[in-house]
């Protein structure tokens, strides 16, 4: 592919610019980070239509909501950490609470982000956004995925946060993707056990995937970008046709992916269920690949959590 975009941050800057070409309603918003978020693309396109607000992401959900009550659609851009805990205030009074327009793009999410250190890896923010009424929450998994997610929420009426990470991210789908809201992507068929992923994990769970297949075990794959509203249908279905799942994501086990489909398996259909994230700790400083190495978020500890949850499955079978 002659122009590949090498991560998600790029993808977002570049979507943004085209859904500001398809709307001239949309306009952009950045707390000091711009190069960060790389919402710098949109300035260079619109700059009569970007606003940078400083050191201040309060200050700037609060004139995001005054936007949106305007007749804008504000995209409002700043790291994870900053948007869901530093202004959550006003995301949940200014913007859910009045269902107001506003679509907050965060970058940078997870222990992925490596040596910024706790103070800057936000795993906390899923559980966060899902628990405020009013929000769509989606996470996207590569740079085409990103650009459909965009593209989608600027056509979306309402308050949405978009959480994205930092490093390069390989490719997993082509221009050819057809995402529906609420709907996961059923990434990789299988019958023996089901891998749920977001973001940077879906990779990995992929090539878990694969070690899977090396062992006769056929792992599905889905990917549940939209986590809000959530595929129900897509976790029950796993639950009754392969009898067990591993959820993977770059969050805290805590409230996240894992405790989101635990929540629905809990009500709808009991299965086995081990969750990959990181273990309710603050995370060290060091690289990406370091990290998820040392928190137990990789290819091959997602592949031994598959063969976790099939013995449990298995046990439970023998008992009944």
């Amino acid at each position: 592919m002659e122009d590949r975009i090498p991560n998600n941050r790029v993808a977002y800057g570049r979507a943004l610019v085209a859904v500001g070409e398809k709307y001239p309603d949309v306009v952009a918003l950045e707390a000091d980070l711009g190069k960060g978020t790389q919402s710098v693309f949109f300035r260079e396109r619109f700059p009569d239509r970007y606003f940078p607000i400083g050191i201040a992401e309060a200050n700037m959900m609060g004139i995001a909501a005054g936007l949106a009550a305007s007749g804008k659609i504000p995209f409002a851009s700043t790291f994870c950490v900053f948007a869901s805990m530093r202004a959550v205030e006003q995301l949940r009074n200014s913007i859910a609470y009045p269902r107001l327009n506003v679509k907050v793009v965060a970058t940078n999410a997870g222990i992925e982000i490596g040596p910024d250190g706790a103070t800057h890896q936000a795993i906390e923010d899923i559980a966060i956004i899902r628990a405020i009424p009013n929000m769509t929450l989606l996470v996207p998994s590569d740079p085409p995925m990103t650009m459909q997610v965009i593209h989608m929420v600027a056509a979306l009426d309402g308050p949405t946060y978009v959480r994205i990470g930092r490093q390069d991210t390989p490719y997993i789908y082509d221009g050819n993707l057809k995402l529906e809201l609420g709907k996961a992507v059923v990434t990789r068929p299988g019958r023996d056990v089901t891998i749920m992923a977001i973001g940077n994990m879906v990779c990995r769970a992929l090539a878990a995937a694969d070690i899977l297949a090396g062992e006769g075990i056929s792992a599905r794959v889905l990917d549940m970008f939209s986590i809000k509203p959530l595929d129900e249908e897509a976790i029950i279905q796993a639950a009754e046709e392969t009898g067990c799942i591993v959820t993977a994501e770059d969050h805290n086990i805590l409230g996240g992916l894992g405790g989101a489909v635990a929540e629905v398996l809990c009500s709808s259909r009991p299965v086995p269920l081990v969750r990959i994230g990181v273990r309710d700790v603050f995370a060290q400083s060091g690289s990406s690949e370091d990290l998820l190495r040392y928190y137990g978020m990789t290819p091959e500890t997602i592949a031994e959590a598959a063969r976790r949850a099939l013995r449990q499955r298995d046990s439970l079978r023998q008992r009944r």
